[in-house]
């Protein structure tokens, strides 16, 4: 099949697939509406960074505990309405944590907010996968473009509620949602329940196959990282709600257009090994150059023989990371499909539970390193974190499936 005729199969997908998908980047718009409102909620709420940080930490750490058990929920109610108790879930906890009267109630919503993250992401890939035509890399492609699409589109809408008042992204992705789970409940059929019930341990047992543990760790550390850049980096740019909206909106856009066009030519001409090495060094660069660019005393940094300021520098480095990110997340998300010999849902459920657990600590302790010593300290970890995973990577390669196989 030619480059063009299978994107064209890629994006010709029967009304359920868009309606999953359609979720998808309402899912994904929720974590990137919060970003740019962040330090407006320090200020409104009088908290420090490392407090508002736990809005990500409480989130992303309910999401990967409640991984392990969506698959025995599914299994059980099946994948469509575990979607739908999902989906409902994020539509009631994003609209209380609009109403919070402090900083410990925003922390303590988003956290119910993560409980129904995680029962819908973790099912929503496999759906997806189920009802899409073109196979699983069509659907795979079809996933990270509405992941990539939601990251994109939500600092944007995020930094235009938030300019209006930091409650409005809440109430934005509580209507949002509401869209999301009527297309679901109307256009996506019931669909089988899995032959065999799911135990919550399955997750688990899954990462004694090499492949899926050795995809896991690395998740672990490079989601370090990840989270890292995402949630820390509105501190140090110091920014209107709108002006960072604008910021992760360039990032988003360009982790979308790298994830669905730029990914599955590395993968093609490099294959997933070689490109994931190559993107997770790039990675870590990028995060070293913004934790030298805010190093104390530095105003202004000379470049190719230019002055370039702090803020252009962090910017510049923000934009490409959405790129670099962006292909990282199409290669990770094929290799972890076809890790172990167990069902989609129950390994994306045990790497899910990885990944959304190294992306819990990063916010919060980059925070706390900010707050004692400074916020270079924090990038440098988060560079520290993905050569970690660089080295684990390395380490298990020979367990993981490649293009080249």
């Amino acid at each position: 099949m030619s480059e063009g005729n299978h994107r064209a199969s890629t994006f010709r997908q029967p009304k359920a697939a868009w309606a999953v998908a359609f979720a998808v980047v309402v899912a994904f718009m929720g974590l990137g509406l919060v970003d740019p409102i962040l330090t407006s909620i320090a200020k409104n709420l009088h908290a420090t960074p490392s407090q508002v940080e736990l809005l990500f930490t409480s989130y992303m750490l309910i999401t990967a505990i409640m991984m392990v058990i969506t698959g025995a929920v599914s299994s059980r109610i099946g994948p469509k309405w575990t979607l739908l108790v999902g989906l409902f879930i994020i539509v009631v906890f994003s609209a209380l944590a609009g109403t919070s009267g402090t900083v410990a109630q925003v922390v303590l919503f988003r956290g119910g907010w993560g409980l129904g993250n995680a029962l819908f992401i973790a099912t929503a890939l496999a759906v997806i996968v189920s009802v899409a035509s073109g196979g699983a890399a069509a659907a795979v492609v079809l996933y990270e473009a509405a992941l990539g699409l939601g990251l994109s589109v939500g600092p944007l809408l995020g930094g235009w509620l938030g300019s209006i008042s930091w409650r409005g992204p809440f109430y934005g992705v509580s209507v949002l949602m509401l869209i999301g789970l009527l297309a679901i409940a109307t256009m996506l059929p019931k669909l089988p329940k899995p032959k065999k019930s799911v135990s919550v341990l399955d997750p688990f047992r899954a990462l004694r196959y090499p492949g899926l543990s050795t995809m896991a760790i690395t998740a672990f550390f490079y989601n370090y990282g990840f989270y890292t850049l995402f949630a820390f980096t509105p501190f140090v740019l110091n920014m209107s709600a709108r002006g960072l909206g604008f910021v992760f909106f360039g990032w988003g856009v360009m982790m979308a257009i790298f994830s669905v066009f730029l990914a599955p030519w590395f993968e093609r001409h490099f294959s997933v090994k070689r490109s994931m090495y190559a993107m997770l060094i790039l990675i870590a660069l990028d995060l070293l150059c913004i934790g030298l660019a805010i190093a104390p005393g530095k105003h202004a940094i000379n470049v190719l023989g230019a002055s370039w300021s702090v803020r252009t520098i962090i910017v510049t480095a923000v934009i490409i990371a959405g790129a670099l990110m962006g292909i990282m997340a199409t290669l990770l998300t094929t290799a972890v499909m076809q890790a172990a010999p167990v069902e989609r849902s129950v390994a994306s459920a045990a790497y899910s539970f990885a990944r959304f657990l190294g992306g819990a600590f990063a916010p919060w302790l980059a925070g706390k390193l900010a707050e004692r010593y400074n916020p270079s300290l924090s990038f440098y970890m988060g560079t520290i974190a993905v050569v970690i995973s660089i080295i684990v990577f390395y380490i298990g390669r020979k367990h993981v499936k490649d293009s080249f196989d």
